[in-house]
């Protein structure tokens, strides 16, 4: 058995779960869901050893993410609430957060999710609970259609390539094979972050104040909007949404439209089971003068202060975060685990395609590549107001790319709702 994490003789479980809990004392609590690939599905196919563990039950009501995203926190605030959910926003709900540590092992925790459970937490480093787990680690970056550097005749640019360098070869095969874009990128600040990053944003200045535009940031926008005016990135990405309006660029990928998706390591799923056209792959995180940018994350099952069964509701997330079932979780839903346990020892994907195990290892370094060159990545992850930047960004840059405002006019106004946004 890995880990720090003590066990049963059929389910590994934290040394607090709920010792004396019985059938008699049995709760129900209520768990929102939501996944982009199988993690539901896996999460309740666990569910009834849980049960036989604790005898309590979990009432799982799986949900697209948009209600997580526009609705939970609106829940959080009446008595709708559930009980536990898996989330992202994770600095964002910390008000809202049950603290585990009452009923968990704080040191186990401590030594298998350390480097996550800041993410949890208020600001300010006084805060030490333990608020949740998370179900795997995302980090962002690229795919590409193999198959249409291959008809181009364009060599693939290899690792510690530059963003400069891929945009030239997107615009190779783009000019050779006729397709509608080269590069496509999720419409969302989150996604543009990395490259940013890459490109010399710190996004913090030297005492840790959120900052945006600087000088690495200004060269990385001007960039993104030459992009889009040099056609590398296509009118139906960013320039066909509006405000804070998100858009996947899967679709333009999938269809074999764009050579490049800039997105994340939660679609390996989705393109190993759809994607049966053309050949792909991912590929390192681009580099420039600031790193390797890339921006982790994840989603997280965490508890709330409202629910009536605080100790049911603990017990179910310490349950899943063993190292046992965090195993077998990462290895069912092929994603990346933030067991530290495990990251050290290794997770065997044998029962994936050998695409996916390959988009794994390569994810999983960036994630590495990030934390070494671009640390700002993981500080900007757990700071509680980061859906403030993203919410700001996308509305402002949309506009400098039509032509309705100046870029120095969109910058200047990021800068100034940031600010506002921030201090309210």
């Amino acid at each position: 058995m890995k880990g720090a994490f003590k066990t049963t003789k059929t389910v590994a479980l934290a040394t607090t779960i709920l010792a004396g809990a019985s059938v008699a004392q049995a709760d129900e609590i209520t768990f929102l869901c939501y996944q982009d690939g199988n993690e539901c599905d896996v999460i309740g196919e666990m569910i009834p050893a849980f049960t036989e563990a604790t005898g309590h039950t979990v009432k799982m009501d799986t949900v697209g993410y948009d209600v997580i995203r526009d609705q939970l926190e609106n829940q959080l605030q009446t008595d709708a609430a559930p009980d536990v959910a898996r989330v992202t926003n994770l600095g964002g709900l910390n008000q809202y957060y049950l603290d585990l540590a009452p009923y968990v092992d704080t040191a186990a925790w401590e030594a298998n999710y350390g480097a996550t459970l800041p993410w949890f937490r208020a600001p300010g480093g006084e805060d030490k609970g333990v608020y949740g787990w998370m179900t795997q680690l995302t980090v962002t970056g690229p795919y590409v259609n193999v198959s249409l550097f291959d008809d181009a005749g364009v060599d693939m640019p290899g690792e510690g390539a530059t963003w400069d360098d891929w945009a030239a070869a997107l615009m190779e095969v783009k000019d050779a094979t006729g397709i509608l874009g080269g590069l496509a990128i999720d419409r969302t600040a989150h996604r543009i972050a990395g490259p940013a990053f890459s490109y010399g944003a710190k996004f913090f200045d030297d005492a840790g104040n959120p900052i945006l535009v600087d000088d690495g940031f200004r060269k990385f926008a001007e960039t993104f909007v030459g992009w889009h005016k040099s056609g590398l990135m296509p009118a139906e990405g960013w320039p066909a949404g509006s405000g804070t309006q998100y858009r996947n660029a899967a679709p333009l990928f999938q269809s074999g439209d764009v050579a490049m998706h800039m997105s994340g390591s939660w679609m390996i799923n989705n393109y190993a089971a759809n994607i049966t056209d053309f050949d792909w792959k991912a590929v390192p995180a681009p580099c420039g003068d600031g790193g390797c940018g890339a921006m982790p994350g994840g989603a997280a099952l965490t508890a709330f202060k409202s629910t009536k069964s605080p100790e049911a509701a603990a017990a179910f997330i310490d349950f899943m975060a063993s190292t046992e079932n965090a195993e077998k979780f990462a290895v069912e839903t092929n994603n990346i685990s933030a067991n530290q346990a495990l990251q050290a020892s290794g997770i065997d994907y044998a029962k994936a395609d050998p695409a996916v195990a390959a988009a794994l290892s390569t994810f999983a370094s960036n994630a590495g590549k990030a934390a070494e060159t671009t640390p700002q990545a993981y500080t900007f992850q757990g700071y509680n107001k980061n859906f403030v930047i993203y919410g700001v960004i996308p509305d402002y840059l949309t506009q400098a790319i039509t032509g309705e405002i100046t870029l120095d006019e969109a910058l200047a106004a990021i800068d100034a709702d940031v600010a506002a946004k921030i201090a309210e």
